[in-house]
């Protein structure tokens, strides 16, 4: 046990040892690593804030169902209960005239003069269920149940709903799905084009010691030995760009909110973004330093097992 912990203190020294001496090389892979992994890490944070905003604005959106004053309590309760037991509703609320009326002066007490002509009148306001759909995508088969002639002859108009926000949140959505399939493909490039820097990388770093490697070999020197500084040294490429990943997402961060002052940024609610990166900073870490090291880890276990021509078993 001990002998073991010793070669792999040994691997590992080796490893920082290589890094140093080949940090002219390491500079140019770390440097595409760095610009992989920031994209990786923007592009969940970018994921998360578009989810909260399209979540935020499903939340004001609703459907307004007016009913006939000529409606009993039974037919209303039964309508409400069938909304109900649509799959795409997530909540449904009730209003009488008296209680539509009193919405009403509450959503337009700054306006005066509609407060005024209401007041002169009877209450014209018909009852209201609102329905708040769970899938804007699927909103509708809630339309198609309202237009039935049964429930369409319980209705003294046509329903309604926020349009404008559903717009945007068919902007939004559709900024989304581009932007991420964008994400997909830029990170796929650059870890490709990252994965062979390292792998040149680990090349030439062998054709640097092949020397002292083919010496190892004929002493003895066990494969792993060999093999292992320069999956360590690859290693230590994917801890250091991991964190500069995050340092640049904090600096932009930063940025945004100190110097320009800004709170958005086109669809990008900066303010929420920097709110989820502070929030779950050591999981964005965590997750950085695992790609970080999974990707150098397996470019040079590739690059040694083709270049030192290793028989595995």
């Amino acid at each position: 046990m001990k002998r073991r912990l010793i070669t792999f203190w040994r691997i590992i020294h080796a490893g920082i040892v290589n890094f140093i001496r080949n940090v002219t090389l390491a500079v140019a892979a770390m440097a595409v690593m760095v610009v992989t992994l920031t994209i990786v890490l923007f592009s969940i944070i970018t994921n998360a804030t578009f989810i909260n905003t399209i979540a935020s604005i499903t939340n004001k959106i609703d459907i307004s169902v007016f009913l006939k004053d000529t409606d009993t309590t039974a037919q209303t309760q039964q309508l409400i209960t069938r909304i109900k037991k649509l799959p795409n509703v997530k909540a449904v609320s009730y209003f009488d005239k008296a209680a539509a009326l009193r919405q009403y002066v509450l959503q337009n007490k700054g306006n005066q003069q509609l407060l005024a002509a209401i007041n002169e009148t009877s209450n014209p306001l018909p009852a209201t269920i609102l329905i708040k759909p769970i899938d804007l995508n699927k909103i509708q088969d809630i339309k198609n149940f309202l237009g039935n002639p049964d429930v369409a002859s319980l209705q003294s108009d046509q329903p309604s709903y926020s349009g404008d926000r559903k717009a945007a949140i068919d902007k939004i959505t559709h900024a989304t799905d581009v932007l991420r399939q964008i994400g997909v493909i830029t990170v796929v490039v650059f870890t490709f084009i990252c994965a062979l820097i390292i792998f040149n990388t680990i090349q030439m770093a062998i054709f640097n010691r092949r020397e002292e490697i083919n010496i190892m070999r004929l002493l003895g020197a066990s494969t792993t030995y060999i093999r292992g500084p320069f999956i360590v040294e690859s290693v230590i490429y994917g801890l250091l760009s991991a964190v500069f990943s995050v340092l640049i997402i904090n600096s932009a961060f930063l940025a945004s909110s100190n110097a320009l002052q800004a709170s958005s940024l086109g669809l990008l609610d900066i303010n929420y973004a920097n709110q989820y990166f502070d929030a779950h900073f050591w999981q964005l870490l965590t997750i950085q330093l695992v790609l970080g090291i999974v990707l150098g880890a397996v470019s040079s276990t590739i690059a040694t097992r083709r270049y030192l021509k290793f028989k595995t078993k």
